[in-house]
C-alpha cells in the first residue's frame, strides 16, 4: 500500500464539488481489463495482485458491474446493501447492488442499473450515473466495474429479499475519510494480502465494497 496515501486526510469538500469532481475524473469508456484474459487488475499491493493473477490464470473472466448509489442529500450518503446468506458467493456480506453482465445488457452502467432496480427497487428516474471507475477484480474470478452515480433522495425500495436482507445508508464523509480505512492482512495460500475495512456502527464493510471505496477516495479526493 502507499503509506502517503494511507497517511493523507481528505479535503473537506462539498457534495457539489465532490460531483463536479467525479464528472471531469470518471468516463464512460470501458476499460479493456474488465473481459481480457491478459490484464490482470492492479490494487497496489503485491501480495494482492499475485493472488489476481493466479486467480485470473484458474477461472475465466467473469465480468460484472456495481453501483455506487450517492444519496444528494445536504450531506450525501451511500446507499448500500447487506446480501443474504444463502448465495453462492459474498453471502451475508455487505456489497453495492450489482452482479454479473447479461448478454443483453447494453453496457456495464445498464448492467448496474438494472441489478439496482432488481436487488432494490432503486428506479433509473432517481439515478444520474456519472462515470466509471477502474476494474476491480476479486478472489471469487470476478472483475467488477463500478459505476459511481447521483442518486436523487425520495426514492422508495422494494427489496428483493431471495438477494438483500437489508439495505441502508452510510454518510459519504465517514466513507472518504481515511482515518476509517482499516487495513488487514490475510493468507492466500502461503502469502499475505491485504484488504481494507470500514467498520460502521453494526456494518463491517469490508473486502471488495470497503476496496472499491478506496479507490473511489483515491480518485476523487486525491488525484
Amino acid at each position: 500500500m502507499n503509506e502517503q496515501a494511507l497517511q493523507a486526510r481528505p479535503a473537506t469538500i462539498h457534495a457539489e464539488e465532490f460531483f463536479a469532481r467525479a464528472r471531469t475524473r470518471l468516463g464512460f469508456d470501458v476499460p479493456p481489463g474488465l473481459i481480457d484474459p491478459n490484464i490482470v487488475p492492479r490494487t497496489g499491493d503485491s501480495g494482492n495482485d499475485r493472488m489476481l493473477e493466479i486467480v485470473a490464470q484458474e477461472q475465466p473472466v467473469r465480468p460484472a458491474a456495481v453501483l455506487i448509489p450517492v444519496v444528494d442529500h445536504p450531506e450525501p450518503t451511500v446507499l448500500l446493501t447487506q446480501r443474504t446468506e444463502h448465495l453462492s458467493s459474498h453471502a451475508g456480506q455487505i456489497a453495492f447492488p450489482g452482479g454479473k453482465i447479461d448478454a443483453g445488457d447494453a453496457s456495464p452502467m445498464d448492467a448496474a442499473l438494472r441489478e439496482a432496480d432488481e436487488e432494490v427497487g432503486l428506479k433509473r428516474e432517481f439515478i444520474e450515473p456519472i462515470g466509471y471507475l477502474d476494474v476491480y477484480g476479486t478472489a471469487f474470478g470476478f472483475r467488477i466495474l463500478p459505476t459511481v452515480a447521483r442518486v436523487k433522495p425520495g426514492f422508495k425500495l422494494t427489496i428483493n429479499e431471495y438477494e438483500v436482507d437489508d439495505a441502508f445508508e452510510v454518510p459519504l464523509a465517514f466513507l472518504m475519510n481515511p482515518e476509517n480505512h482499516q487495513v488487514h492482512m490475510k493468507e492466500f495460500r502461503g502469502m499475505e494480502r491485504s484488504y481494507y475495512a470500514m467498520p460502521f456502527a453494526e456494518r463491517y464493510i469490508w473486502g471488495a465494497t470497503a476496496g472499491i471505496l478506496r479507490v473511489l477516495y483515491e480518485r476523487i479526493y486525491l488525484a
